[in-house]
């Protein structure tokens, strides 16, 4: 490989030994070195890419200039149909494929593609897998250029083809649904230790959703500005609120059955400040991810909300109490700031609120998520949170792309 292999040549000379590799956006030189380095990032071997680009220059120097959809043709020649099914399809020059229409476009993104597939409740691989098929489509084609409605249908035939339709079409509602009329807001409440935030974070990370929000933020807002004489039970913990309460009121001791109603009272506090932020979410049309120990069913009248707001809410629950204890150890571990025997020797209270929470969840008719493995709650979110989309009925039917 020689310096001669990259220098500049003034565009409309291909005479001698310069050779031009022409396409839809117009000529650029071709480079030899390129082309091993783009064969080599799909896993051809460097003695395979090398010998390639050799023969392909040979064949380009008596054309001077070469479509470049014949230089892709003359590689798929070159290379065995053994090297071209271990590998993936070799690209002939960087490709620069942009997404959009002639007012606006970006560049082709696998990444990109493969993160708004997570919207079907797929595993991320499976959706990598599918946009990395999208990608090699449009290499083996030579486009320069895909419209953002065709890239979208791409990705529907691919999923249908992989997943069949119900999960390729929750694709379809989840995109129309990241430019709505009106935001989407996702409500995970649960007791404390059921793994609301880690759901919550990765929920939100692949519905593309910016907000993500806890109540625990809310309350400690409401800490600075009300004193405990005041509102006690915001000044500690949901199952600790019951002992705040009865030392403000002046009994020497609180009953443990009365936790669930410590926690209540905490919990309906908090929720005028779980309002303000669903209304803030509204009014920026924001689309939004809360959690928290404060989102109890019922306390909210989310019917409210109806009209500006898809809120959709669901309940995150640890039904085993090994897992639950499990848990809090392994987050003292993790966060030392935090007392994770505290959580332990609370745990009977922990374990009533949860129950609360799961009483009213059946008496509201809000799903139940039991928090078993994060992947496959997550999975299971966005499946309730699409489904409940799609029966809204206002999103683009696949024949409209």
């Amino acid at each position: 490989m020689t310096e001669s292999d990259y220098k500049i040549i003034s565009p409309g000379d291909a005479q001698g030994d310069r050779i031009w590799v022409e396409d839809d956006s117009g000529r650029r030189p071709f480079m030899r070195g390129i082309m091993v380095h783009s064969l080599m990032a799909r896993g051809v071997s460097f003695d395979e890419a090398f010998g390639t680009a050799n023969i392909v220059k040979e064949r380009a120097q008596a054309r001077g200039v070469v479509p470049r959809t014949e230089l892709a043709k003359w590689i798929s020649e070159i290379l065995s149909s053994d090297v071209l099914s271990e590998h993936q399809p070799p690209i002939p020059l960087p490709a620069g494929v942009t997404v959009g229409g002639a007012d606006e476009t970006n560049p082709f993104s696998k990444g990109q593609l493969a993160q708004s597939l997570l919207a079907a409740s797929v595993d991320p691989s499976d959706a990598f897998d599918v946009a990395r098929e999208i990608e090699i489509d449009l290499l083996r084609q030579g486009r320069r250029r895909v419209g953002r409605q065709e890239l979208r249908r791409a990705a529907y035939e691919k999923m249908l083809g992989r997943f069949g339709d119900r999960t390729a079409s929750r694709y379809l509602i989840w995109r129309e649904f990241q430019e709505p009329e009106k935001p989407v807001i996702i409500l995970l409440g649960g007791s404390s230790g059921v793994g609301k935030t880690s759901l919550a974070l990765e929920v939100a990370r692949r519905l593309g959703i910016s907000r993500v929000l806890s109540t625990d933020s809310i309350r400690q807002v409401m800490r600075l500005t009300l004193s405990p004489e005041l509102m006690p039970s915001i000044h500690t913990s949901s199952f600790e609120a019951h002992r705040s309460i009865a030392n403000a009121t002046g009994q020497t001791e609180a009953a443990e059955s009365d936790v669930v109603d410590g926690f209540m009272n905490q919990a309906s506090l908090v929720s005028v400040g779980v309002r303000a932020m669903i209304e803030r979410a509204i009014e920026e049309s924001t689309s939004m991810v809360l959690d928290g120990v404060s989102l109890v069913p019922g306390l909210i009248d989310l019917n409210a909300f109806a009209e500006d707001a898809h809120v959709i809410y669901l309940v995150v629950a640890r039904l085993d109490e090994d897992s639950f204890r499990n848990h809090f150890i392994a987050r003292g571990k993790r966060q030392l700031h935090r007392n994770a025997s505290r959580y332990v020797e609370n745990l009977d209270g922990i374990l009533k609120i949860q129950e609360q929470f799961l009483e009213l969840a059946d008496h509201y008719d809000i799903p139940i998520v039991d928090n078993v493995t994060i992947d496959t709650s997550v999975m299971l979110v966005i499946r309730h949170v699409v489904e409940t989309l799609r029966k809204s009925g206002n999103f683009a039917e696949v024949d409209q792309l």
